[in-house]
């Protein structure tokens, strides 16, 4: 266990913004938590997980609303294409209580790859399965294939086709030397502008069982064949059923370095916060980000990075890099957005 001493010298080398923001918030389960764009998520997550549902269950059919929304153009029916102009879905789940979990990668035509995640974890004796297996593997439960790719997200796509500059994801030969020859850093305000939205899910019931579910669409017009965080058991989401679980959204290649949800809800089995916890990772990702192309000034990412840490005493909190964070949350009743605690005010 850390000491409290450890964890006090720790939150005082934390920005006041994110010190200020240290109470434990805490809800009775069940509860669920999500990204932002979860609010009817979490609702749903929580009714079921009140009629008896499972926790992975709930998670699931919590994301499945959004995965259905055209109008959520980062998840599922509806998300932006890759570079090709073709729909990639990837997502994961894990189940607290027995700890098995299931995901799929560059699955194209199925519109709920939470639930075909779900069946892989329930059907096999894999974890991941990705691309045209992972397709067939959907056909064979019966998951029914269909154009995800909505007008909307197809006229996205061709403004960015036709107005191609240096933010797509292939490297110049100077943006490679760049990584290994320091060059002056970008601009504080070139944040990186690429859609990278996401949802991911942490559902808690009264029996302090809990599961999660991460899915999206990715990195809008990425490379063909990208993976990011979301369907890596670990990184886009980790769950452990003695202590809780973590989801998280932003750049996956941030949170894939770092092994991210895993290393929260390792942090929270350590003794810290469900907010101590998510800091320390957004610290470590800030620290281990090199590349100038990647770089504000030194230690500042052009990106961000959120989690989202359920643990099984119903202690959560959502977290990010940069001020302005917000996260739904339902312990009953209607949904909230609640305010997520941040390293820097801003990324000058």
């Amino acid at each position: 266990m850390i000491s409290r001493r450890t964890l006090l010298a720790a939150a005082a080398s934390l920005p006041v913004a994110a010190r200020a923001a240290q109470d434990v918030l805490r809800a009775t389960p069940p509860v669920a938590i999500s990204s932002s764009n979860g609010l009817g998520t979490t609702k749903k997550a929580v009714e079921l997980m009140r009629e008896g549902k499972d926790t992975v269950e709930a998670a699931v059919e919590g994301v499945v609303l959004v995965e259905d929304d055209p109008n959520d153009t980062s998840v599922g029916y509806g998300g932006l294409p890759n570079e090709l102009g073709v729909v990639q879905l990837d997502a994961s789940v894990m189940h607290g209580p027995t700890m098995r979990a299931g995901a799929v990668g560059c699955l194209e035509s199925i519109k709920n790859p939470s639930r075909v995640a779900k069946m892989v974890m329930e059907r096999t004796d894999h974890v991941l399965l990705v691309g045209p297996g992972a397709l067939a593997f959907a056909k064979a439960m019966g998951f029914q294939e269909e154009n995800l790719l909505t007008e909307r997200a197809r006229r996205a796509w061709l403004r960015w086709k036709t107005t191609l500059s240096d933010q797509d994801d292939w490297l110049s030969d100077e943006e490679m030397k760049a990584d290994f020859d320091y060059i002056e850093p970008r601009h504080p305000d070139a944040m990186a502008h690429r859609p990278t939205g996401t949802i991911s899910c942490i559902a808690l019931n009264d029996k302090r069982e809990v599961s999660g579910c991460t899915t999206t669409s990715g990195l809008a017009y990425k490379l063909p064949g990208r993976v990011g965080d979301s369907p890596i058991i670990g990184a886009g989401l980790y769950v452990d059923g003695e202590v809780g679980g973590c989801g998280s959204t932003g750049r996956g290649e941030a949170v894939l370095q770092s092994c991210g949800s895993r290393t929260v809800v390792e942090n929270m089995k350590r003794g810290m916060t469900p907010a101590e916890a998510i800091l320390d990772v957004l610290k470590r990702i800030c620290d281990q980000t090199k590349s100038p192309r990647l770089l504000n000034r030194p230690g500042r990412p052009n990106f961000d990075v959120n989690f989202y840490a359920l643990r099984v005493d119903g202690a959560y909190a959502g977290g990010r890099i940069y001020r302005g964070g917000r996260f739904a949350v339902n312990d009953g009743g209607e949904s909230r957005l609640v305010d997520s605690v941040y390293l820097f005010e801003n990324a000058r």
